[in-house]
């Protein structure tokens, strides 16, 4: 079995020592994704003059989404691909703006699902954060030429 981790060129830098993405033989499993930029900016986050904060758990659950979109693209595959996913919200009072963004994306054919929520997550800004799984097979060998090879 293939053992290979990634980290994405043009997304936020992992903040530990850990990668974006792994994959493990058909699987790749990726990492707790927030909706972090590159920049260390949070979109659907957003501070006034003053200092007062607005978060919005729309724009953060579209851009948690796009972020694994992109991820799993580095490893050729596509959101259809997810099995599994582990949504983390702050806050169980952002579960409807969560739910109407995740149908845009998903409908019952989808990803299993399991949502909790947690005291906090690594930024004060961040409502959310999702763990998933995607099933992508490897290109399959050609047998034939690697039969040639051994003969």
């Amino acid at each position: 079995m293939s053992v290979e981790a990634h980290r994405v060129a043009g997304k936020a830098r992992p903040r530990g020592r850990f990668p974006h993405c792994k994959r493990a033989g058909d699987f790749l499993y990726v990492s707790g994704t927030s909706s972090r930029r590159p920049d260390n900016s949070f979109a659907g986050a957003e501070a006034d003059e003053l200092g007062v904060t607005r978060l919005d758990i729309r724009v953060q659950t579209r851009a948690v989404i796009e972020n694994i979109r992109d991820i799993l693209a580095s490893a050729g595959a596509i959101l259809a691909d997810l099995v599994e996913t582990q949504v983390f919200l702050v806050n169980m009072n952002d579960f409807g703006g969560f739910n109407e963004i995740w149908a845009e994306y998903f409908d019952y054919d989808g990803p299993t699902r399991t949502t909790v929520a947690v005291h906090q997550l690594p930024h004060p800004h961040l409502l959310i954060e999702i763990r998933a799984v995607a099933y992508h097979p490897l290109p399959q060998q050609d047998d034939s030429h690697a039969q040639s090879q051994v003969r």
